[in-house]
């Protein structure tokens, strides 16, 4: 077992971790090592008269993985027809033709584009029905592998629950391939895939950590926010079964290979002062002020020179001379993030405030990937802007049209259904009686009609006109992208074309704003705010040499999900009780997301409470730095294009 830290090769730093991690900013970047590692190791073997045995996984990571082999193949033209591949796991039970199943998974996004043999194509059989059977098919999946000379390069993902297939906590390390029961955070993890938490599988066959641990190689990847808890304790943590991931210490040839987001828990991401020489910038010494004082409970004002040395931050003492003279520092620093102005304050010093004094009033879009996370995020400081004689707009980027559940669409149907019948609509009344016909027959899982999902994007832009009726944003100021790859229909989405940054470009350059809000939150369940920030981002690789560009300012706020990191804040918006109030109604209005949402994630929570519970914790950490005390406070991260 490897219990000595690991020091990465020529970098000379230190580190906690316990097993080799390479960090790449992007996912995008890092897949293509991984993707040419594999095949350099295909064409080694094929040179050799060899097949390559690899062991492939399924799940969010591996997909880009595959999208770079399936170009490199038909670009460049590498083959894998020496290639033999043994998936890691599949639901159970699960017919191979269903599009949740890893049997489509692989043959959608690998093998129905490269030019492996079928023959050599291994993937568990999730269409098994008792026990007897699926016993005999996990031996005889483990003498395929045997036969096949073992696994060269195994590809993994990794589980929040920290499992590697579908190897649950528990898990030991001889496990071969066998039937498992699925952990329950894995399972609401699924149900983006499968619509709703009743339809995924409780079951499934995987590799076992034993099979796992025998692969002459393993490469783990790992991408976004959401799964840098899980790396840190896997790659900084003891080996336990508790987290099966970490059984990956005691592998002798293993590489987990993260973006930047994922590392972002690692201690030499986190707190870097603890194992190596930094450069203290601004936003830096602000983060380590910050978790000083968290750690040793005192406002900035009262922290001592004791604190700073006991704590790994004597280098900040011989920066500035006095930890008195760092404590003002960072105190003013994060003083001048808070603003009531969003819009800046006309005719006002704003040499030290977030936002420009003028031109006043600013023209302002305010993007939504979905129709209500502008004001679940940021209704009050959208007010707030309206109030202070902004043009402000909302900008509806997907029509959020499949979170609608059919039962409160039903609802809505029965109630203008029954309106109808007092009338003479005698064809409107055929229309939603053919509706309600369509919502009482449609099976679980089964693809929604066009004519449904326009009524439900319709019922959403009522939600979404009413909340800005409310909030006193003009019908005219109010802009529904529709943007094309979202509307498939199923939680599946097309990838972005250009088709959908022209749409983005028009609309900028026809408002040309002096400032632009997004979201910047990447950890949405199906992951349409980073599709919906990607589109936003390359569409201002068009516009960059704009004149209006130039001169605006672009803030990113943060959804349901999670908030912004203290020291990673910009602009601190303090939101009082009336506004609070304010934001609440304008939540209120979307009300086929309110009382149980389509799309709740791990959080049971409604979304008002959530947004609620998150500016009112907000505001406590800045009153617990020893800022003034402020009822709530909505967060923004400056983004500055080409610095991401």
């Amino acid at each position: 077992m490897i219990t000595k830290n690991y020091i990465a090769k020529g970098e000379g730093a230190d580190r906690f971790e316990k097993m080799p991690v390479q960090i790449y900013e992007t996912a995008d970047s890092a897949v293509k090592a991984v993707a040419r590692e594999i095949v350099d190791l295909v064409q080694a073997k094929a040179a050799r008269g060899e097949t390559c045995v690899l062991g492939l996984a399924t799940g969010a990571s591996p997909i880009k993985l595959y999208q770079e082999l399936v170009r490199m193949h038909e670009e460049e033209g590498v083959s894998f027809r020496n290639v033999v591949t043994f998936n890691l796991d599949e639901y159970l039970p699960m017919a191979k033709e269903s599009e949740q199943s890893y049997h489509y998974f692989m043959h959608h996004h690998l093998f129905d584009h490269i030019d492996i043999i079928p023959e050599n194509v291994h993937i568990p059989d999730g269409t098994l029905k008792n026990d007897e059977e699926i016993e005999r098919f996990c031996r005889s999946y483990e003498e395929a592998i045997v036969r096949a000379g073992g696994i060269d390069l195994q590809i993994l993902g990794i589980g929040r629950t920290g499992h590697i297939g579908f190897n649950e906590p528990g898990s030991f390390l001889n496990s071969r391939t066998r039937k498992v029961y699925l952990n329950d955070l894995t399972i609401k993890d699924a149900t983006k895939d499968f619509g709703s938490r009743e339809l995924v599988p409780t079951k499934a066959i995987t590799m076992g950590v034993g099979t796992i641990m025998q692969a002459r190689r393993v490469i783990l990847l790992a991408w976004g926010e959401k799964k840098a808890p899980i790396i840190k304790a896997t790659v900084e943590g003891k080996v336990s079964d508790s987290v099966p991931a970490t059984f990956l210490q005691m592998h002798s040839n293993v590489q987990f290979v993260i973006d930047s987001e994922a590392a972002s828990e690692l201690t030499r991401a986190d707190r870097p002062w603890l194992v190596s020489k930094v450069v203290w910038d601004d936003k830096l010494t602000r983060k380590a002020v910050v978790r000083l004082c968290q750690t040793v409970g005192k406002p900035i004002l009262k922290v001592e020179n004791r604190d700073y040395e006991d704590n790994g931050l004597v280098d900040l003492i011989d920066k500035y001379g006095s930890a008195n003279k760092v404590n003002i520092a960072v105190f003013n620093d994060l003083q001048h993030t808070i603003s009531g102005w969003p819009g800046g304050k006309p005719n006002a010093d704003d040499s030290t405030r977030p936002e420009r004094a003028i031109p006043y009033p600013k023209r302002v879009l305010i993007f939504s990937p979905h129709p209500d996370d502008d004001v679940i995020s940021m209704g009050g400081t959208e007010a707030r802007l309206v109030e202070q004689g902004h043009e402000v707009h909302a900008v509806y980027q997907t029509s959020g049209s499949i979170a609608v559940l059919d039962d409160y669409l039903f609802q809505t149907l029965d109630l203008a259904d029954r309106f109808n019948r007092h009338g003479d609509k005698e064809e409107g009344e055929n229309k939603f009686q053919r509706l309600k016909k369509l919502l009482a027959s449609r099976e679980p899982n089964e693809p929604e009609s066009a004519e449904l999902l326009a009524y439900k994007a319709t019922l959403r832009q009522v939600e979404a006109l009413a909340a800005c009726r409310f909030i006193g944003i003009p019908e005219e100021r109010v802009h529904f992208l529709n943007m094309p790859f979202y509307e498939t229909g199923s939680v599946k989405k097309k990838p972005l074309s250009k088709e959908d940054i022209d749409i983005i470009v028009k609309l900028l350059r026809e408002v040309k704003p002096h400032q632009i809000y997004a979201a910047g939150d990447l950890a949405d369940p199906h992951g349409t705010h980073s599709t919906c920030l990607n589109a936003i981002i390359q569409a201002f690789d068009v516009v960059k040499d704009d004149d209006w560009f130039k001169e605006c300012y672009v803030w990113l706020y943060r959804g349901a999900w999670m908030e912004w990191e203290i020291e990673k804040v910009d602009m601190a918006v303090p939101v009082s009780p009336s506004e609070l109030s304010i934001k609440r109604k304008a939540i209120y209005k979307h009300g086929s997301q309110n009382n149980g949402p389509a799309y709740p994630g791990d959080d049971p929570r409604e979304f008002w409470q959530r947004a609620e519970d998150r500016n009112r914790n907000t505001a406590d950490l800045y009153n617990k730095l020893g800022m003034a005390e402020y009822e709530a406070m909505e967060v923004f991260v400056r983004y500055r294009h080409g610095e991401r």
